[in-house]
């Protein structure tokens, strides 16, 4: 590892620290919003799913959440009247719970809302730790939390507060083999029908609405009904941190590409007059996505952080508008995805909703979807063990990467053929190191050396290694995956536990993959070194010792795939270096093509020329420094 080697890599490494820095809020922020967020649950935690709370008027345009109104179960027939219009009948009742399965997905619905209240997906567990940072399992459940909302506000005419929400009634069941109904009757034919279908070997399920005679029930003036979805995500995998980044809310306009809130700040965004094809309350690997066979009328979107010791990830709020024609019988039909995000059956779906699995964006997310993740799961056809997997993937990049690796190595060799010359130029110059840099650029430019000539591969292979950084936690195929020592390839391994907190993202374990990967790389440093001289800038040779354990805390709470990687990277990379050099790249060719190029006529100019001239020119200026500052004193003692 010469000197351009590690500047490459010092590059990495500032890059790494910016992209890091892009996904953490700042400390200060996160301190001032604590307090705010936490009055905000406490007051969430205090409103119940039979809270009434419409607007005064219902318009077009998105309303906020008004203030609950409790309506107890006492009043008269002429309170729920007044309270409820033609749905006073349905705001009576006692809550029920329904059960709909297939071999994958148990799902648990209410007969108050006609809605899902527990989604339990049949193949995966939820994983956490004890007071002892033991591992337990548990069975995954979507959308199971008390607070979750999912209902429609009716602007039912005649209420005294202009709306109803569909929480607040119990509906008729009808159950038929795969598929439930539920009826929130308003009186002469009049009704509010929800409709799901699941079938075998799916996580989708076919939803629709149904309104028969309701034109002569809501408010002559509304043209779409708001559907208001509440989320609050619960905490599935072992690693908070990494999870809580790579949760979000997803969307996509009709007619553009995907997009999310962010990942790490409280934000809303207003699409009240922009139609929306999907919208998908997304985990680290699963995600709960409601799709419009047609489309959302608008929508406001919400992503509420919570602290990292809170109980929940974060809050997801979706506000979508479903068109309603004020015809005597209307219906809208949607697909309702509770599932893992496994990128062909998202795919299948259509939409882009695929994207929602956060390889990346860009050049980044474009290696990992259609290269990076093709070959694993080639791979995984005939490899059980994941960790082999990403062995061989390890070796299928490396194999890629060749050609700029040789480059590298063979740059490399140059300069270390070079190695004696330059060492005589420190000796005659010892006590001028600018004397020196400017004949070792001299040297470099009669040999035809360039000193940044192993730094542009190493740039070059950047963009696959910042691929594969998103690739590890996003692939859901490495969630849970056990590999030697480590039980979840897609968080960190933990080789012992530490006592006390080690900052800067170090935490209270050590990674043994990661000291694995620092002390292979200390290996490769010290084997790719000891023939280069670096007597003209010592900082150097203890430079490319430090940055392994610079990397350590970066590395060591990250996912133990990537680290995994890094480890058979070295390994790999150890043996492509000693296998080229010795037995690959002749050492007797390079002298002769040194010599040869030494007795070439010169073309003037160049980049090394000009950089030669001007480290010259600065020694000049700096020895008329030296001139001036010695007339003074000499002045000066006279």
């Amino acid at each position: 590892m010469d000197r351009n080697t590690i500047i490459g890599i010092s590059l990495i490494f500032v890059l790494f620290v910016v992209w890091q820095q892009f996904f953490v809020v700042p400390e200060a922020r996160k301190q001032a919003e604590a307090q705010k967020r936490r009055q905000d649950s406490i007051a969430l935690a205090q409103t119940r799913q039979d809270s009434l709370a419409p607007p005064a008027q219902v318009s077009d345009s998105i309303v906020p959440e008004p203030a609950a109104v409790e309506v107890p179960s006492t009043v008269t027939d002429t309170q729920r009247t007044a309270t409820y219009g033609a749905f006073a009948d349905a705001a009576q009742g006692e809550e029920q719970f329904i059960t709909l399965e297939n071999d994958l997905l148990r799902l648990v619905f209410s007969n108050k809302g006609g809605r899902i209240v527990s989604a339990e997906l049949k193949n995966f567990r939820k994983i956490s730790e004890d007071e002892r940072k033991r591992e337990v399992e548990s069975p995954l459940l979507l959308l199971s939390d008390p607070q979750d909302k999912f209902e429609y506000i009716l602007p039912v005419n005649g209420t005294a507060n202009g709306a109803v929400r569909t929480s607040n009634l119990y509906f008729e069941v009808q159950q038929s083999d795969n598929t439930l109904t539920f009826k929130a009757n308003a009186g002469e034919g009049r009704f509010f029908e929800q409709i799901y279908t699941i079938e075998a070997g799916s996580y989708k399920i076919d939803y629709r609405i149904r309104m028969e005679g309701l034109h002569t029930v809501l408010d002559k003036n509304v043209q779409q009904i708001q559907l208001e979805w509440v989320n609050f995500l619960d905490k599935l995998e072992k690693n908070t941190q990494y999870e809580r980044t790579y949760s979000s809310l997803y969307y996509k306009p009709e007619t553009e590409h995907y997009n999310y809130l962010s990942y790490t700040a409280d934000v809303s965004k207003d699409f009240s007059d922009k139609p929306l094809k999907w919208v998908a309350h997304s985990n680290q690997f699963f995600n709960s996505s409601l799709i419009a066979r047609e489309q959302f009328a608008g929508a406001r979107l919400e992503a509420q952080q919570f602290d990292i010791n809170a109980a929940h990830l974060k809050k997801l709020r979706s506000e979508l508008l479903i068109p309603f024609d004020q015809s005597a019988s209307t219906s809208f039909a949607m697909d309702f995805y509770i599932g893992p995000n496994e990128f062909n059956r998202l795919r299948a779906i259509g939409y882009e909703l695929e994207d929602v699995i956060p390889f990346g964006w860009s050049v980044f997310g474009t290696i990992n979807r259609w290269i990076i993740r093709p070959v694993f799961n080639f791979l995984s056809q005939f490899i059980g063990s994941k960790g082999i997997v990403i062995l061989f993937l390890t070796l299928f990049v490396k194999l890629a990467l060749y050609p700029l690796t040789y480059r590298m190595l063979y740059s490399q060799s140059k300069m270390g053929a070079l190695k004696p010359q330059l060492e005589s130029l420190r000796e005659k110059f010892k006590d001028d190191q600018q004397q020196v840099q400017v004949e070792t650029m001299k040297i470099y430019r009669e040999n035809g050396v360039n000193p940044l000539g192993g730094c542009l591969p190493m740039l070059l292979q950047m963009p696959i290694w910042f691929a594969l950084y998103r690739f590890f936690p996003a692939a859901i195929e490495f969630r849970q995956a056990s590999f030697l020592w480590a039980t979840d390839l897609s968080s960190y391994d933990v080789f012992f536990r530490l006592p006390f907190e080690i900052p800067l993202g170090f935490g209270s374990h050590v990674s043994l993959f990661t000291l694995l990967w620092a002390v292979t790389t200390l290996i490769y440093t010290y084997y790719s070194t000891r023939h280069m001289d670096m007597s003209a800038n010592p900082a150097m040779k203890y430079m490319q010792y430090i940055m392994p354990i610079m990397f350590l805390g970066f590395f060591n709470s990250f996912a133990s795939g990537l680290t995994c990687y890094l480890l058979f990277s070295n390994l790999l990379n150890i043996g492509q270096t000693i296998i080229t050099k010795n037995y690959i790249i002749d050492q007797e060719k390079i002298k002769r093509e040194l010599e040869a190029y030494r007795k070439k006529p010169k073309k003037k100019g160049g980049f090394q020329e000009r950089l030669e001239a001007a480290m010259k020119e600065q020694q000049k200026i700096q020895a008329q420094r030296q001139t001036q500052q010695q007339s003074k004193k000499k002045t000066g003692k006279k």
